[in-house]
Order: C-alpha cells, then structure tokens, then sequence
C-alpha cells in the first residue's frame, strides 16, 4: 500500500508495522530475537506489528536493530527546501515588499 497525504493515520500505522513484520520474517528473526535485540518488549513489538500506535523511541530501536537507521533520516530531513520561503528571503534581502515593483504580462507599467 502507498502511503501518501490522504491515508488515515490508523492506516498508515497499519502499513508500517506490516512492512516491519516483513523486513523482520525476510531477516529470518522471531519477535522474539529482534525485541531482544533492540531491547524492546515482545508485547511492545507485537503491538507495533499489528499497528497499534508505538513510542518512536522504540521504532528509532527496531530499526537500528534491522541495521535500517539510515532510513530515520529520511523521515525528516536535517534541511528542507521551500522554493517559496527561499522567494521570499530573497526579496526580504532585496528590501522588497509585497508585489512592489511586479507587473503582470497584461498590465502597463
């Protein structure tokens, strides 16, 4: 299932923990071994794989686990681009305000 801005939070939940319940049984590992592992409880990881909500603590632990901790830094980005807000430093430093100065292509300056 593709997660995108429309699936509900219970879903994506859902689809998060059936994705680590797969990457988990294609590891060969039990639930058993991998909450050992990432010194989570066996309930907690039960409760993630069926999609209840879980502790980020214990996802940023599972994965690490998985050795998949490359993909926390995916979840949020140390730097975002806006091309928008980067517009607006712009005519910020520029001393611009507002749309002083814009003509539209039909309009006479």
């Amino acid at each position: 299932m593709k997660i995108d801005a429309l699936t509900p939070n219970a879903a994506v939940l859902e689809e998060l923990g059936a994705r680590l319940e797969r990457v988990r049984k294609q590891r060969g590992l039990s639930q058993e071994a991998l909450a050992e592992e990432a010194g989570v409880g066996v309930a907690t990881l039960r409760r993630i794989e069926s999609g209840s909500d879980g502790r980020l603590g214990s996802w940023v632990r599972l994965l690490r686990a998985l050795g998949m901790s490359a993909s926390l830094d995916q979840l949020l980005p140390e730097t975002f681009r806006s091309p928008l807000s980067e517009a607006r430093a712009q005519r910020r430093a520029r001393g611009g305000s507002g749309d002083a100065g814009f003509v539209w292509g039909d309009e006479k300056r």
